[in-house]
């Protein structure tokens, strides 16, 4: 019988723990920005809030192909390799990383929100460590051969 803390750990993986880190990170790098003088990135509103409207958009839309090609009841339980899963092994945190961050970052209007979100994706890959340990003993080797294959957060340019 699984206990409810692996059952908790197949569904969120590092999310949790993640989103608690970089929470606290933007909260600090909002501090920052509101006492240094940096210039904003641009005085054209339309374009700022465009970039972001359309992270918001490509977002949902790696989310929602994602939990189409894993659902939330199989995470943990079957590994999926197709989808979204066959370009990355965490497009839910690509999406986030890759995509929304930085359009929040541009409708912020500050430079400072964007070092915060290029410091993040070192961050994750740290905290996703101990999520693909747990998958490696999960999956075995087909895990590692899964991991050869496709990037964390960025699909890989080449795939072996």
């Amino acid at each position: 019988m699984e206990s409810n803390k692996v059952k908790l750990k197949k569904i969120f993986g590092s999310g949790p723990i993640g989103l608690l880190i970089s929470v606290l990170l933007f909260l600090g790098a909002v501090w920052l920005n509101k006492r240094l003088d940096f210039p904003e990135i641009s005085n054209h509103r339309l374009v700022l809030n465009s970039i972001f409207i359309l992270s918001i958009l490509v977002t949902v839309i790696i989310i929602v192909w994602s939990s189409k090609s894993l659902s939330p009841a199989d995470r943990g339980n079957k590994l999926c390799t197709t989808g979204a899963f066959r370009y990355v092994r965490h497009p839910l945190y690509a999406a986030f990383l890759s995509v929304f961050n930085f359009g929040l970052a541009f409708y912020l209007n500050s430079y400072i929100i964007i070092v915060w979100a290029l410091l993040l994706h070192p961050l994750w890959h740290y905290v996703v460590r101990s999520e693909e340990k747990f998958m490696i003993d999960l999956f075995k080797e087909e895990y590692k051969e899964y991991q050869k294959k496709t990037g964390r957060f960025f699909p890989k340019w080449t795939r072996n």
